[in-house]
């Protein structure tokens, strides 16, 4: 899924994606092998990170080299959010929809992310969808005028996000996943919050099989 980088002698373990206007890095974290992803504006170097997860020393010094001003985060369970507090006290403004705010109440936020909202990043604009049912405020980003899209552990290769936990439902996810994700076109690169990339095109002939099985 990844755009080679041009050949310029060095090349940057964490760099993902990236094409004339936006760079993704990513990087894996914590005991739950947790993606961590910085999109960056190329022509401002202004960049935002999607989930603190952990290991805060290396996000801290992926966000003071690429530029970062915020932190998205794309749901409040625990695995997607240990290294908020450290983020908070180096100065990052932590973003979380209103519904997961609640999961955050020992490690803190700053701003509430609504759905539809624009998140302007340089002049990059992600777009946020609210996308309940592996919890009630997960939160998807699609980069306007790119192929990507974030999906938290609402979407992955092969299915939805696991919806047994507390905030879960499995209707709800399918029809969130049906209605908002699946709209966008199939060349679409899914990055979610845990393993490989995928597509829309890749997933969304599945969609049968995942209702029958139930997960």
């Amino acid at each position: 899924m990844t755009n080679k980088p041009e050949s310029t002698g060095f090349v940057d373990p964490t760099l993902h994606w990236r094409d004339a206007g936006v760079e993704v890095h990513k990087v894996v974290v914590g005991p739950f092998d947790n993606n961590v992803f910085v999109v960056r504006c190329r022509r401002t170097g202004d960049a935002v990170l999607i989930d603190a997860a952990n290991e805060h020393e290396q996000l801290l010094a992926l966000c003071r080299r690429l530029g970062v001003k915020r932190v998205l985060e794309t749901h409040g369970h625990w695995d997607h959010i240990q290294a908020v507090p450290a983020m908070r006290e180096a100065g990052y403004e932590v973003a979380v929809t209103a519904a997961d705010a609640p999961r955050l109440k020992d490690v803190g936020y700053d701003v509430f992310i609504d759905d539809a909202e624009i998140i302007e990043v340089g002049d990059l604009r992600l777009l946020a969808i609210h996308n309940p049912g592996h919890t009630e405020g997960s939160i998807s980003f699609q980069v306007v005028d790119t192929p990507l899209l974030f999906t938290g552990d609402t979407l992955f290769p092969g299915g939805p996000g696991n919806t047994k936990l507390e905030g879960g439902d499995f209707a709800t996810i399918i029809s969130s996943i049906d209605n908002k994700l699946f709209t966008f076109p199939a060349e679409t690169i899914v990055l979610p919050g845990h393993g490989l990339d995928t597509t829309i095109g890749a997933e969304r002939p599945q969609l049968s099989q995942w209702v029958a099985r139930g997960w």
